[in-house]
């Protein structure tokens, strides 16, 4: 079969044109595609602003949430970053975007636990009961390491025994305040937790 440039070019064009038309919608091929495509899986989710745990950046965060906040058996489907947010205007660092994985992780501390002196296992206790032994270890170890005076008999109020290693990821005011309770503990030994 013999065809001529312009014959060929004819037949070419009819085809890109028959192509075009059934790529725009009017065959059933786009029907059977719509058909097996999902749903938006970000449809009736909660959405939550926070911020990244990780660095001292402080990244802003939009988490996705499925279930009932108030009963407790909501589920974080989704995690991206937000971008109304200022410092990271919807980018992640790739920690950042494995979010999800580290809030689902099997290995995650989701409690408080204590090791009991000659154990060698954790055990897990209340918040209550945490925070309690947390806040008489501090004071009994501060009346007996506290330093109100140096040698020459300056006031100098310090507590060296004990540090205290804040977040990062908080905001100005949290920190603010979180600096201040350290330092009218007489606390020396303060850092934050990007430097570590």
């Amino acid at each position: 079969m013999q065809i001529s440039r312009r014959g060929f070019i004819k037949v070419a064009g009819v085809g890109v044109a028959v192509t075009t038309v059934g790529a725009f919608g009017f065959g059933e091929a786009e029907a059977a595609v719509v058909a097996h495509v999902r749903p938006f899986k970000l449809a009736n989710t909660m959405e939550t602003r926070n911020t990244c745990p990780y660095c001292s950046v402080a990244c802003g965060i939009i988490m996705y949430s499925k279930g009932d906040l108030k009963k407790g058996d909501a589920t974080i489907t989704h995690i991206e970053g937000d971008a109304d947010h200022p410092t990271n205007r919807g980018t992640l660092c790739p920690k950042g975007a494995a979010l999800k994985d580290f809030i689902h992780s099997e290995t995650r501390l989701k409690y408080p636990m204590v090791r009991k002196p000659g154990s060698n296992k954790f055990e897990r206790v209340s918040w209550d009961t945490a925070l309690d032994r947390i806040a008489r270890l501090m004071k009994d170890d501060r009346d007996k390491n506290f330093v109100a005076k140096n040698a020459d008999g300056v006031t100098v109020n310090r507590w060296t025994s004990t540090g205290m290693l804040a977040a990062s990821a908080t905001t100005n005011e949290t920190a603010w305040l979180t600096y201040k309770v350290a330092r009218s503990l007489g606390l020396l030994g303060f850092d934050n937790q990007a430097r570590v």
